[in-house]
Parts: C-alpha cells; sequence; structure tokens
C-alpha cells in the first residue's frame, strides 16, 4: 500500500525565533508538509534569507505569503495543519479567519496555538491577564491547553502549547501532586535564555546587558503563574494550587533551567520518589528521571524534558531543563500536531542534542 501524502502545513507568524525552529523540524518531519509560512511584514520575501542556517533543509524558491493567500493553500476535503507562532494577542482573530477558510474549503483543519491566546478556556481570564479582550472568544473552548505527556489519547479539535516556564513546571510538579505524594503550593525558581524575549531587541535580550549577568524579574507577579495554576488544577482535584514563581534571565541563549520546591505528604527516600515519577511517565519518549541533577546541554536542540529529583524528609526538589524554543514551543507544537493528526508521537522529533554551543 502506496504512503499517503504528507499533509501540507501552514505556519502563521513566520519570522520569530519559534517559527524558525517550526521550520528546523518539520523540514525532515516523515509525514508533513510545509505549504505556506505567512508573514505580514515579509510577505514576497525569501525564508532561507531569514533563517539562512536553513538554507540546506529548506526550498530556495520557499517564500513568505501574505495572510489572505492561506486560503490557497489549504486543500478542498482534505487535511491541513496550522500553527500559530504569531505574537500574544493577535493570534486568535487571525487563526479564528484561517480556520474559517479551512472550514468554508471543507477541509479538515487542525490547529495548534504557540502564543499565549488559547491557554485559557475562559476568555474572561485571558482578558485580565494579558490586558486585552480576547481575538476569538467563540473559539476559546475547541483548545485543549497542556502538555501532551497529560493529556491522554487524541484531542478533538485543536491544541493550544503552554508557555516555556510552564511547560518546564508541569513536568516536574504535576506527577508529585497527581500520585497524592506532594500537598501544598509549589516555589519555582527558573531561569531562561535569552531567545525566550523572542526576535524583536530589547532590553532583556541585548547581548552585553546579559551575557555573564543573572537576575530576576517579575517575581511572584509573572504571568504564567497562572498558566501554571490552571494546568497544575486536574492533578490537585481541580483546586488550583499556590505557585510561588520567580523568573530569571541567564547569560545563554536557549534553555530554561526550573527548580521546585513542593511538601511531601509522607517522607520518602529520594530514589523511590524519582521511580514514582519516572512510572507516571513511563511511554513518554521525551521524559527521563532521575536522582542527578540534570543539566542544560543533555537537552539544548531536542525535544528532551530531564528531571532531576532529591529529597530530605517532606521536602522535595525537582529540577527540570527543557529547550524553551523546542519542547517549550516548537517542538511540544509538533508533538502536539503528531497527536492531532493520529501519527506517531515522536515522529520528525527523535533528535540527538547539541551537548556544546
Amino acid at each position: 500500500m502506496p504512503e499517503p501524502a504528507p499533509v501540507p502545513v501552514v505556519i502563521l507568524g513566520g519570522t520569530g525565533y519559534v517559527a524558525g525552529e517550526l521550520l528546523r523540524l518539520l523540514a525532515g518531519h516523515p509525514h508533513l508538509r510545509i505549504a505556506a509560512v505567512v508573514s505580514t511584514s515579509q510577505a514576497g520575501a525569501s525564508v532561507t534569507a531569514c533563517f539562512p542556517h536553513l538554507a540546506g533543509v529548506l526550498p530556495a524558491e520557499l517564500r513568505f505569503e501574505a495572510a489572505d493567500a492561506v486560503a490557497s493553500y489549504t486543500p478542498r476535503g482534505g487535511l491541513v495543519a496550522i500553527f500559530a507562532a504569531t505574537p500574544h494577542g493577535t493570534t486568535a482573530a487571525l487563526l479564528d479567519s484561517v480556520l474559517a477558510a479551512a472550514e468554508a474549503a471543507g477541509a479538515e483543519a487542525h490547529a495548534v496555538d504557540l502564543s499565549a491566546d488559547f491557554r485559557f478556556a475562559d476568555p474572561e481570564r485571558f482578558a485580565r491577564i494579558y490586558g486585552q479582550a480576547h481575538g476569538a472568544p467563540e473559539r476559546a473552548g475547541a483548545f485543549l491547553c497542556a502538555v501532551p505527556e497529560h493529556h491522554q489519547g487524541r484531542p478533538p479539535g485543536h491544541a493550544a502549547q503552554p508557555g516555556c516556564f510552564t511547560t518546564a513546571v508541569l513536568l516536574a510538579a504535576y506527577p508529585l501532586y497527581a500520585l497524592g505524594l506532594a500537598s501544598g503550593g509549589v516555589f519555582v525558581s527558573a531561569v531562561t535564555g535569552s531567545s525566550g524575549s523572542g526576535r524583536t531587541p530589547g532590553a532583556g535580550t541585548h547581548h552585553p546587558e546579559r551575557s555573564g549577568n543573572l537576575y530576576a524579574y517579575s517575581p511572584l507577579a509573572h504571568r504564567h503563574e497562572a498558566e501554571m495554576r490552571q494546568l497544575l488544577a486536574p492533578a490537585c482535584g481541580g483546586v488550583e494550587p499556590e505557585v510561588e514563581f520567580v523568573p530569571h534571565s541567564g547569560p545563554f541563549v536557549r534553555g530554561i533551567h526550573a527548580t521546585l520546591r513542593l511538601q511531601l505528604v509522607e517522607p520518602m527516600p529520594a530514589a523511590a520518589l524519582a521511580a514514582a515519577v519516572a512510572e507516571f511517565y513511563r511511554g513518554a519518549p521525551f521524559v527521563r528521571v532521575t536522582t542527578a541533577p540534570p543539566r542544560l546541554n543533555e537537552v539544548v536542540g531536542t525535544n528532551a524534558c530531564r528531571l532531576g529529583v532529591a529529597a530530605r524528609s517532606r521536602t522535595a526538589v525537582v529540577t527540570s531543563v527543557i529547550d524553551n524554543l523546542v519542547k517549550g514551543a516548537a517542538g511540544g507544537g509538533v508533538q502536539w500536531m503528531n497527536r492531532l493528526l493520529g501519527l506517531e508521537e515522536d515522529a520528525g522529533l527523535r533528535l540527538a542534542g547539541i551537548g556544546w554551543h
């Protein structure tokens, strides 16, 4: 029997770092084909001129498209995969129009939102946190927001990838709550690389400010706290736990290193706690659990998460490392799309780490 044709992919917001990672991953995906890369600011420009490191794997003729050209790439009656890597607050309305065009063409469209617009099922909560009205409130309920490891099976419609900080924290804390091993709140101290601030230069990403430096920002006031509480609630009997989150800017480009402190219900040796968490993630291809503290170099460039578990009496400390651009964004998005399309979960994501960078 012949192999089914690759599913065409449309990327919205095509010039950012996350879009560049999507292009890198999709170029080697066995079941997905890049059909259109949308950028309102760069329409007509060469994609590889924007991302010269991808010149060896992307077609030289691939150019950015205007948003109104997307309909021509939507197969009538067929499948289409849509990734939204557009800025927070602009995604919802754009994605709504693209999905409406796909529906009008009779296509079966599956979307993954990599912005914050569809992370909250309640549009009013989004408006309170992000300070603006939701762009497509009637679609908010059609998106499932979670990390793929915490949702079994194939979502019915679309998915929203949690933020990169949230992804690192969820993977570390969720199993302890779900297994009834921890109770109460969680304290998180996490360091992120400069790529997490996006491609547009700013005070937080300017190299002389970042290099050789380390500093906290928005302590106990970061908007990802609300995401963390919401997405930990299913593991806590539906009650949102208290999350005390202190993010830091690190002097590197890629990666997140998060340290979590939780209170155990009963004293537990570190080896037993690590074994319980590892069993929770049995069958999850991208999560590995040990009692040794993980290092960023283990995961940079990959869709992996490494968890290190320590315990003393009733105190548990879990360290979590991910690549913010891959597992925390583009890779997590591809993992979701694989699930939405009924493909093997690790398709296109079997990636070797960089090791030194």
